[in-house]
């Protein structure tokens, strides 16, 4: 016989209080991104597999190394898509949307990359994204950045000292960048020999990656390299005092994170990360996986897919990682809805649909003894028991009782007497 399917490695299978987290996550993006107008956007999971190499670059470890790309019958090649933004500027140049910006979206989804399974990392993975487009303004840096700290806070996630703090670094404008690109170069060939093997291939292909090293051999190099500072332009060294003030003025905890890169070459300006402070609740339930929700300035990037110059800014943020800050999560408040007997399944059906168009959740159960479904509703969480009884009952319609000890069934009590009509209780 054959043996039953597994899941693949890398992915998961989301149920129960997990699974609430999961979506107790996404909802709070969904109310943060309405506050804040981001307009919503739809993205293929694939795309042509030019579009992410052009975008992301040829050397780097996500097209090099970990995107899931095939032909398709038609002999081209596609690839399930590794991250959001690369998507999002391909739509943004074929579709015409040049006329909305500013163009401010969000997003979540599924994302791929083949690496190694660890907590907190799958290769099929989740993510919120948002967006900037066509904004050249350090304060549209300010309000993704508010945004973030919103998003965060409205999940209960503690921002500031102690809890998960904002890094914030600038990689000046295309000038001041290039200047420091330099220096790099020049700082790391004069110990090259010293420096990990992955260093050394990114020495002459992108040495700004080599600040990101978690390498032990390259510590103290990097620690002795240029930084960004001694190479800002006046323009640049502006924005980013705008960036700072700005978020000081929207009351966004920040530090200065002079190592912080990224190291793409269409990114200028702004670059940032949320990351767990040492020792905080937030870091031992992460372990290694340290960012939860990191973006930049990718001022260059339309250029790369051959698109006219537009300024845009994002951050994107990983479902799983957030989930597990937010921890278990039970499903809201809900009545379970029991008849007391066969007969009254129909009134009983009846009476859930009422009450769920008044907005009150409503837990059934099928072809159960009025015990079974009672204990059933207890296992599940249910606040409130609504016993559905005979028109003609001389205890009443109904009868409510409260079945668990979750907060919420007073209030749901109420909505549910007030939808029926008080004078169908019993006392």
């Amino acid at each position: 016989m054959p043996k039953t399917p597994q899941a693949i490695r890398g992915t998961q299978d989301i149920f129960g209080p997990d699974a609430e987290s999961f979506a107790f996550v996404v909802e709070t993006f969904e109310r943060v991104r309405k506050l804040y107008r981001f307009r919503r956007i739809e993205m293929p999971v694939f795309e042509k597999t030019d579009v992410f190499a052009r975008s992301l670059g040829e050397t780097t470890d996500v097209v090099s190394k970990e995107m899931y790309s095939f032909d398709d019958r038609g002999g081209e090649s596609l690839t399930l898509r590794p991250e959001f933004t690369a998507g999002i500027a391909r739509a943004f140049l074929t579709n015409g949307w040049q006329q909305h910006v500013p163009l401010k979206v969000g997003t979540h989804g599924p994302l791929f990359r083949y690496e190694r399974p660890q907590k907190g990392r799958y290769r099929q993975f989740h993510q919120l994204d948002a967006e900037i487009i066509g904004a050249g303004e350090p304060q549209a840096d300010v309000e993704l950045l508010a945004m973030a700290d919103q998003l965060l806070r409205e999940l209960g996630i503690a921002t500031g000292p102690g809890g998960v703090t904002l890094h914030l670094n600038t990689l000046g404008d295309g000038t001041s960048r290039e200047a420091w690109r330099s220096a790099l170069i020049e700082h790391f060939r004069a110990v090259k020999g010293d420096l990990s093997d992955d260093s050394q291939e990114r020495l002459e292909k992108n040495p700004l990656r080599i600040l990101d090293s978690k390498d032990r051999r390259d510590r103290p190099f990097v620690a002795g390299a240029p930084k960004i500072d001694a190479f800002l332009s006046e323009d640049a060294l502006r924005f980013f005092d705008d960036v700072k003030s700005g978020l000081d003025a929207a009351d966004v905890k920040w530090k200065r994170a002079d190592s912080l890169v990224r190291g793409l070459d269409y990114y200028r300006h702004t670059a940032f990360e949320f990351i767990p402070d040492e020792g905080s609740a937030a870091a031992d339930a992460l372990g290694s996986q340290s960012t939860i929700l990191g973006g930049g300035r990718y001022d260059g990037l339309m250029e790369s897919l051959s698109g006219t110059a537009t300024p845009a800014v994002g951050w994107a943020a990983g479902i799983e990682r957030l989930a597990m800050l937010v921890g278990e999560k039970s499903p809201e408040a809900g009545v379970a809805i029991l008849p007391e007997s066969d007969e009254l399944e129909a009134k009983a059906s009846a009476t859930a649909a009422l009450l769920r168009r008044g907005g009150v959740n409503c837990w059934t159960a099928f072809k159960q003894n009025p015990k079974k479904r009672g204990i059933k509703a207890r296992t599940d969480g249910v606040n409130a028991a609504l016993y559905v009884r005979a028109t003609d009952d001389p205890d009443g319609e109904f009868k409510l009782t409260n079945v668990s000890d979750t907060a919420g069934e007073v209030s749901i009590s109420e909505r549910v007497i007030s939808i029926l009509g008080e004078d169908r209780f019993g006392g």
